[in-house]
């Protein structure tokens, strides 16, 4: 049968497959245009199958939030080309905006089905490599920060002993500051109390080897090896390094500082760092 040339660029507009591939589907599938575009897709996820070793170092983090609700995801490429596309950063808009809408709160189906159509079209391994959301209560609040170059976001979640502590600007500044931190400072831990205790026993055994060697008496010794251990903390752990806009004050003590000026108490509830690449 005749394959009409609008036929083919219909396809071929469609799918970004080539011009003799989609006139080849078409007559594989006696000009029907829906056949002959999951005739293409079809050959197009074997292709992406072939592709998935290759490296998706570039890509772009994305989230969707009010104060009471967020959705982090990460979208993932093999280029810089690709990750600044037009195509590729309306299909993270639209990953984002139906996870949020929806409710969704890890990778679904749905979603990578939805990279699964682009990869196809432009021929490039890609990939949603994870996604979360968060809920916050009555009592709760939630800021978000994305770097500029789309490749660090962070979402914060405070916890008040009152919801109208939240009403307050200083409050809410301070919510964002903490994620501007987050993004500069990538604690490992929120807390203290989050490290895990061989962790802890590793550090302590390093310091005070490093302690012994200083030649020191014992006396002295432990006390080096607690101060080590102590800054150690401070440098993993967000609520004890020294606060991005304050640095005089702890991220604790800043925290306290502007909760009591607004009349409550806060406390972190909930802190989601995505980094481009990193797990």
């Amino acid at each position: 049968m005749e394959i009409k040339a609008a036929d083919v660029k219909a396809l071929r507009d469609k799918t970004g497959a080539g011009m003799m591939e989609c006139k080849n589907a078409l007559t594989e599938c006696n000009g029907d245009p829906a056949a002959a575009e999951k005739l293409l897709k079809e050959k197009g996820l074997a292709a992406v199958e072939k592709r998935s070793g290759r490296a998706t170092s570039e890509g772009l983090v994305l989230i969707k939030n009010t104060e009471k609700k967020a959705v982090i995801a990460e979208l993932t490429c093999e280029t810089d080309f690709v990750a600044k596309n037009v195509d590729f950063i309306a299909l993270g808009d639209k990953i984002i905006n139906t996870a949020y809408d929806k409710g969704i709160t890890s990778v679904t189906s749905e979603l990578s089905d939805m990279v699964l159509e682009l990869a196809t079209k432009v021929r490039e391994n890609m990939a949603l490599s994870r996604l979360e959301a968060v809920n916050a209560g009555a009592d709760e609040y939630i800021s978000k920060y994305i770097h500029s170059d789309k490749k660090t976001g962070v979402v914060v979640m405070l916890k008040a002993d009152k919801a109208e502590v939240f009403a307050n600007k200083d409050v809410q500044d301070f919510a964002y500051d903490c994620c501007l931190h987050i993004a500069a400072f990538t604690p490992l831990y929120t807390a203290t109390s989050e490290v895990d205790a061989g962790y802890i026993a590793d550090q302590k055994e390093i310091f005070t080897v490093q302690a012994k060697e200083s030649g020191k008496p014992e006396n002295v010794q432990a006390g080096i090896v607690q101060g080590k251990l102590k800054k150690h903390l401070a440098e993993i752990c967000f609520l004890e390094q020294p606060f991005v806009k304050d640095d005089k004050l702890s991220v604790a003590k800043k925290m306290e500082e502007v909760a009591k000026a607004a009349g409550g108490k806060l406390s972190v509830s909930k802190i989601i760092l995505f980094q481009l690449g990193a797990k």
